[in-house]
């Protein structure tokens, strides 16, 4: 099934970090904002990164992303995908990201997931010349790592 990305990136004209998922899943597009779905390690591992509490509405998740000028977005616009299985994307369209870094003080982009990170690099490092850095994905369907490795073996390069 062909999906398009139901929402825009997150961002302020003052983010200095770029973190880039595929294409958000289904849980996500349903509640319309980043990694909604409720076993997604993603905002659990962020508040460790900063020691804070997890946030738990969207408007408290824009508000922790805003205070540690990060930025979310993903590296497709559209494609056919079954479910939220990035295992299955195919005829990819990706988003302008070097627009995004325009408005912005990106200087370091994230990828989460192999998936993005080989998506990103096809498509947006040509044009971005800004090499993104591998996330593990903190998705549930990827079970390999535990949260505290997720947390100490990468995401902590986030704060730096």
């Amino acid at each position: 099934m062909r999906i398009t990305h139901e929402f825009g990136p997150y961002f302020n004209k003052d983010s200095k970090v770029l973190i880039l998922g595929s294409i958000p899943s289904v849980k996500s597009r349903e509640e319309g904002f980043y990694y909604a779905h409720p076993k997604n390690r993603f905002w659990t591992t962020l508040s460790k990164v900063y020691q804070e509490d997890i946030p738990q509405t969207i408007q408290d998740k824009k508000s922790f992303l805003k205070k540690h000028h990060i930025a979310l977005w993903d590296v497709i616009e559209s494609c056919e995908i079954e479910g939220s299985s990035d295992s299955t994307i195919k005829n990819v369209i990706p988003n302008d990201i070097l627009s995004l870094v325009k408005k912005t003080e990106i200087t370091t982009i994230f990828t989460t997931g192999k998936k993005a990170k080989q998506l990103y690099d096809k498509y947006c490092y040509p044009k971005t010349k800004i090499e993104a850095i591998y996330l593990p994905s903190t998705s549930p369907a990827y079970c390999p790592r535990n949260i505290t490795e997720l947390l100490f073996t990468a995401y902590m390069q986030i704060k730096k």
